[in-house]
């Protein structure tokens, strides 16, 4: 490995492309730094590139950023070969360089014949799926790290569905990146008749918006006496939120010190809506106002975090499982009581998910199909059921935050969810019931409670990313039993599709999935452990979800199992 490393930053050192700032910003590393940016190619995984910004094979810079776009642009010439205009919309967040790396990028494809749409400033990446649609673009691209720390930026594709790549069309993506030369050498293959650049007009943020809010279930609900409190957490949603906020008759009330578009992030200790401290600064103005909610979306508008109002005047975060599954509940309560045939429905979530979404759609007799970890995912799921006109889509949600209402986006879409989130949390409100109470009230009525919480292991550069590697091997090779007295039941290893029943030592195939780096364990009683290395950033995710009768009954036992984990693994 420090072969590779040395090589790699001789490389560099030695490339008359390279600047001299970024030069001396390779001198002055150490040797654990050095080995971060250099020890690996950055590479696509659940989300696209996704990476430190700054010098290095592993990082975000202008010449990983010229790799990816001139790999993306043959893929597209050679999956729609004898097209005469290819055409490409390209969005990006508040980041460092979003905007650089969006023109750089539209420069790229232009160059090599293919056209492109921008926006004239930051737009939101479920926006970006929007504008491939809206304008018939063959692809799109998503300059953003989503909910990162600053330090970040990234790079998604999308085809021209709006969608994410999903493996079997990034697999050809990742084999042109990988035939053209290194970083530094690529060379762009340029034509004689280059593309064209376009600025989108006003027509795409007002025909997605008025899409957004055709969404609405129940426009009868009195908003008086309902304030919100709306955090941008400094990135792209701001406009379109307070648009939709103010179009549908909420009284809402920005942080505004978190409405610039800061790529430092200056008034947030986290841009990431599952981080308590993200809420901070809206907690303190939810509080001086008397809100009842509070709405987050993070930096690039597809993730919503939500808080709720207790009884004494505190607030409660709410997770990605238990925000969604509400709202999952007042979807179809509705449909249910407007006498609609549900089972024509099918809703989406993903392998990590709470078994509380399937236990939601169990008792309305609807059909629920989980996938891998990735939007992609149930993005194309929707079109490929359209295509065969077999079930219509309902709700698709990650426990990760995100969640989808309407498929005219095709991937998950922050300012839908702040909107259903509003009229859900409302609608409770009315009843006088916050969220906690909600979530309880559906868990009785389902007669389980369900406790999840998610817990992450870091492992930096080279040296982490074998122990991490070696940990993921040995939980699919030599697979615990039992955690706290409590037996597994059944093995899910998605590193080879398999499902084992520990009982009668059957295996069974797991059908219409592809394979993944994850191992899932179901407990006797209902429990479930998830254990997956991040797509996105240097670390292991634990997703533990305990099962009781109740709230008090399974409070702080995640924390218990994660902790035996811990020493089992560590």
């Amino acid at each position: 490995m420090k072969d590779i490393v040395q090589n790699n930053l001789e490389r560099w050192l030695n490339s008359p492309k390279v600047s001299q700032e970024d030069k001396a910003k390779l001198n002055s590393m150490n040797e654990q730094e050095l080995d971060d940016a250099f020890f690996k190619n950055i590479a696509f995984g659940t989300a696209g590139l996704r990476g430190i910004l700054g010098p290095g094979t592993n990082r975000m810079n202008y010449f990983t950023v010229l790799k990816a776009t001139v790999g993306f642009g043959l893929y597209l010439k050679e999956l729609y070969k004898g097209l005469d205009n290819i055409k490409v919309a390209i969005s990006h967040d508040n980041r460092h360089f979003s905007r650089e790396f969006t023109l750089e990028s539209a420069k790229i494809l232009n160059d090599m014949g293919i056209d492109t749409y921008i926006f004239d400033a930051l737009r939101p990446t479920p926006e970006l799926s929007y504008a491939v649609r809206y304008k018939k673009c063959q692809g799109g691209i998503m300059i953003t790290a989503s909910h990162n720390p600053k330090e970040y930026n990234g790079y998604k594709v999308y085809d021209e569905e709006g969608c994410q790549l999903v493996p079997s069309k990034i697999a050809r993506l990742i084999e042109i990146i990988n035939s053209l030369n290194d970083e530094l050498n690529v060379e762009v293959p340029l034509v004689e008749n280059k593309g064209k650049n376009e600025i989108l007009g006003q027509d795409v943020d007002d025909t997605y918006v008025e899409n957004v809010e055709k969404i609405v279930i129940d426009k009868s609900l009195d908003k008086s006496n309902f304030k919100i409190v709306y955090s941008p957490n400094h990135g792209t949603s701001y406009v379109n939120a307070m648009r939709v906020f103010k179009d549908e008759g909420y009284e809402v009330y920005p942080v505004v010190k978190q409405c610039s578009y800061d790529p430092d992030f200056s008034a947030t200790l986290s841009p990431n809506p599952e981080d308590p401290r993200a809420f901070i600064e809206g907690i303190k103005l939810a509080k001086e106002i008397g809100a009842e909610q509070i709405c987050m979306t993070d930096p690039d508008g597809d993730r919503v975090g939500l808080a709720t109002k207790l009884e004494n005047g505190e607030f409660a975060l709410m997770t990605g499982n238990e925000s969604a599954a509400i709202l999952l509940d007042y979807i179809l309560d509705h449909k249910k009581k407007n006498g609609e045939d549900l089972s024509k429905y099918v809703v989406y979530n993903t392998v990590v998910s709470s078994m509380l979404g399937k236990a939601i759609c169990d008792y309305y007799n609807v059909r629920l199909e989980s996938f891998l970890t990735g939007f992609k995912f149930i993005g194309d799921r929707i079109h490929y059921y359209e295509k065969n006109n077999g079930y219509k889509f309902l709700f698709g949600y990650e426990e990760s935050y995100g969640c989808l209402a309407s498929p005219f986006v095709r991937d998950k879409d922050g300012i839908q969810a702040i909107l259903l989130y509003s009229e859900m949390g409302l609608a409770y409100h009315l009843k006088g019931m916050n969220l906690v109470e909600a979530y309880d009230e559906i868990c009785k009525k389902l007669n389980n409670f369900y406790h999840s919480e998610l817990f992450n292991i870091y492992f930096e550069g080279s040296e982490g990313q074998a122990k991490m590697d070696k940990i993921m091997e040995r939980i699919e090779k030599d697979p615990f039993k039992e955690l706290l007295a409590n037996k597994v039941k059944v093995i899910e290893n998605y590193f080879t599709l398999t499902r084992k029943d520990l009982d009668n030592e059957k295996e069974s195939k797991i059908e219409n999935l592809p394979k993944g780096d994850l191992v899932k364990f179901y407990f006797e009683d209902g429990s479930n452990i998830s254990i997956r290395p991040s797509g996105t950033e240097p670390k292991c995710k634990f997703y533990v979800e305990v099962c009781g009768k109740n709230r008090k009954e399974t409070e702080g036992k995640p924390e218990l199992y994660f902790e035996e984990l811990k020493k089992i693994l560590l």
